[in-house]
């Protein structure tokens, strides 16, 4: 129950008919629940729209720096808000400033069946320091990024069902880092698995909105919160991209900090 208490208190004071952002400068407390504003493209109806609205920015290549990639692994096209990683090598660019609380929209889709990446939240400046190509950081919580064809890839390969992660939104710790993690839950209990199966497949643009408060962390993906967990350690960080051995797109990146 006390997952959803701040979504309950946000409906009984909403109209049905719509959502308004509340500045947190000006509230008692940050911002609790995602908004819907005006339509936009490739919107299913009633489909949750984030990243508008006072404290909201975007963000560009000149909000990362490059970590363990190649000069061709990422392309940045500001004029159209997109980052595009042919994902190799395997490794992260990151924003150059650390986050503690904070709002973040992804949109993403996979080139390739199979695809894998992330976004990576918390993570300390120490398990990107002098990170070489081919690795991933040693700290942070990860927001796994993966298409509907790994899971078919990998029951063919291995010949046994994967049941110890989803395409669909799984959240859990990575390396030094700790959480616990939202239920459902993998089989070893390390990784929020989602309520819901809500990822589109390959080629398919999807909606993550992912918010980080006072160690908490949660995500909606296409409009329905579907996993997460507590007690995250660290609470404050970098955010990073991932590039995990295939192409991916991302577009319209936008970032609101809050207290």
């Amino acid at each position: 129950m006390k997952r959803y208490a701040c979504l309950i208190a946000a409906l009984a004071l909403t109209p049905t008919s719509a959502w308004a952002w509340q500045d947190p400068a000006e509230a008692e407390k940050p911002a609790t629940e995602p908004v819907a504003a005006s339509a936009e493209p490739e919107r299913a109806p009633g489909e949750l729209v984030v990243g508008v609205g006072p404290g909201w920015r975007p963000l560009l290549e000149a909000d990362f720096a490059h970590v363990n990639d190649e000069p061709d692994t990422w392309a940045f096209l500001d004029d159209k808000a997109e980052i595009h990683s042919k994902g190799t090598p395997v490794g992260v660019i990151r924003t150059k400033h650390a986050v503690k609380n904070f709002e973040l929209v992804v949109e993403w889709r996979h080139l390739r069946s199979g695809g894998n990446s992330g976004v990576f939240a918390w993570v300390p400046e120490k398990a990107l320091t002098d990170l070489k190509p081919g690795h991933l950081p040693s700290g942070g919580i990860e927001v796994q990024i993966l298409d509907h064809g790994y899971a078919e890839q990998y029951r063919l390969s291995t010949g046994k069902n994967p049941d110890w992660f989803t395409t669909h939104g799984d959240i859990f710790a990575v390396g030094t880092s700790s959480m616990k993690p939202f239920p459902p839950l993998s089989p070893d209990g390390s990784r929020s698995f989602p309520t819901k199966n809500r990822s589109r497949g390959v080629n398919e643009w999807n909606h993550y909105y992912v918010r980080g408060l006072n160690g908490e962390i949660r995500l909606w993906v296409n409009g329905e919160e579907v996993s997460g967990g507590a007690e995250c350690d660290p609470a404050a960080g970098f955010l990073c991209l991932e590039a995990e051995g295939s192409p991916v797109e991302f577009r319209n990146l936008r970032l609101r900090e809050l207290p």
